[in-house]
């Protein structure tokens, strides 16, 4: 493991973010909103820090190993978490403590959308800006995003996109070339966004908020310009551009691609996760839908449109809301945040476990009832018609356990900070798989909550969107060893 080069990409990365505070610094310039001040010093600080990563390492050329990629990766995601707290903290408006500032950074960059600040309509535009990119950055990957422009700076990016994307997946390589592959995906992203923001100005959003929502809709991050979220705009077209656009961003972006270059839709039937996926999608919708208007919560239409977009937003773990879900009883906010623990497929800007692990956890469930009942029988599991090995059970296993006792052991700590069982239950899932949105003392927002409190979710927000091993695993003796 070579910590001079990784010190070297860090630093390379952290200018390169520093970059992308010139769009709110643009816009705070131009409206003059007082901002200036606290964008531009956020931005110097940054670029500094990351030259003085990179300036003592700029010659030093080694090959990246596999623990280089998972070094970088946690350690970018970390500081850069921190680093992006300083526009929030050094802006006047918002009387961020660092705690609050640091859980409002990762919760954007994470894609979690879960926000400490209230007053949302009266904060200036270029603020708002700025976290919807974070999370408009953190939805792609800020490594997968890097692995297209590193190479041009002589840094290879295969160990980088092996440490963002673990676990089991279908062929990430959709070109032969990792830096190819990178792009493909960014641009697929893009193009989606545009689709989106288009969508959204069409149906009656500012240009402003069309753009902003596009942001969080696609990263399926959930943050909004409004406290209200996408209830401001009390349209029900609006609710229905963000479920289409929410789907769309829960399915694997490299379906996407192919079926673009096929120019054909049935990459999407053929694909056993995206139909496992769309057949749970559709039970949680089904029964929501149902027990609204079986209990008279709403009348059939606004059963049908409310039900469809809240759990679209929650199983998507996108985190958007409107005032009618607080009408709603417990038992379905509860069994949509359940189903969020799955998120959606593998290479999707979801959080959560992912369905191919879902579906990989109920295969091999069936396959052992068949075991019991044909001892002998030599019974394989299949995705399609593919096999899948042994070691892939066993990790999906592995990871389906430290998920489970990750989660039970914040639970237990966010307790032990004061706040009720399902306050800490909803924050614990709201931030382990990136959701942002609450129940009990955090179902407005999550400023109510100790510092304490915020830094363990700030904490479980990262563990969440690297998926748990890619962090976990710098906290292991044999990691360190030579």
């Amino acid at each position: 493991m070579h910590l001079s080069v990784s010190f070297r990409i860090l630093g390379i990365l952290l200018m390169l973010f520093s970059t992308v505070l010139l769009i709110p610094l643009l816009m705070a310039v131009f409206e003059a909103d007082h901002t200036v001040a606290g964008f531009g010093s956020a931005m110097g600080i940054i670029f500094f820090s990351g030259l003085v990563m990179w300036f003592p390492a700029r010659n030093v050329s080694h090959e990246l190993r596999i623990r280089d990629g998972f070094l970088v990766t946690s350690m970018f995601w970390t500081v850069l978490g921190l680093f992006g707290a300083l526009p929030l903290l050094l802006t006047d408006a918002l009387h961020l403590t660092p705690a609050g500032a640091i859980f409002e950074s990762i919760s954007g960059l994470t894609s979690t959308g879960g926000t400490v600040i209230v007053g949302l309509d009266n904060l200036p535009r270029s603020i708002l800006i700025y976290r919807q990119l974070l999370q408009w950055l953190g939805g792609i990957g800020i490594i997968v995003v890097a692995v297209a422009v590193l190479p041009m700076l002589g840094i290879g990016g295969m160990q980088l996109y092996k440490a963002e994307t673990p676990g089991p997946s279908k062929d990430n390589k959709l070109t032969p070339r990792i830096t190819e592959t990178a792009k493909a995906l960014f641009t697929v992203y893009l193009a989606i966004t545009l689709c989106c923001a288009g969508a959204y100005y069409a149906v009656g959003m500012s240009g402003f908020d069309a753009i902003a929502h596009s942001f969080s809709t696609v990263s399926l991050g959930g943050f909004s310009t409004h406290d209200d979220s996408l209830g401001y705009f009390k349209s029900d077209a609006v609710l229905v551009v963000a479920s289409i656009f929410m789907f769309i961003s829960s399915i694997n972006f490299g379906l996407h691609f192919t079926a673009w270059r096929r120019r054909s839709v049935l990459v999407y039937r053929k694909d056993s996760e995206t139909r496992f996926y769309c057949g749970a999608l559709l039970v949680c919708i089904a029964t929501t839908v149902c027990c609204l208007i079986l209990w008279q919560i709403h009348g059939h239409r606004d059963s049908i449109l409310h039900g469809l977009f809240h759990v679209m937003s929650i199983v998507t773990t996108t985190g958007f809301s409107t005032a009618n879900l607080a009408l709603w009883p417990l038992a379905l906010p509860i069994m949509a945040i359940f189903f969020s623990c799955m998120g959606g497929c593998a290479g999707s800007t979801t959080g959560g476990i992912k369905a191919m692990r879902v579906m990989l956890i109920a295969k091999q469930g069936v396959r052992e009832l068949k075991q019991l009942v044909h001892p002998q029988a030599i019974i394989p599991l299949k995705v399609g018609n593919t096999r899948v090995p042994a070691t892939v059970v066993s990790a999906v296993w592995s990871f389906f356990a430290f998920y489970t006792s990750t989660f039970i052991l914040l639970l237990v700590l966010l307790m032990l900070t004061g706040q009720d069982f399902i306050t800490s239950f909803a924050a614990v899932a709201a931030s382990l798989n990136n959701m942002g949105l609450g129940l009990g003392g955090v179902a407005a927002n999550f400023g109510s909550l100790s510092e304490s409190a915020k830094y363990i979710l700030s904490f479980a927000m990262l563990l969440g969107r690297l998926e748990i091993f890619t962090l976990l695993v710098l906290f292991t003796p044999a990691f360190w060893r030579l």
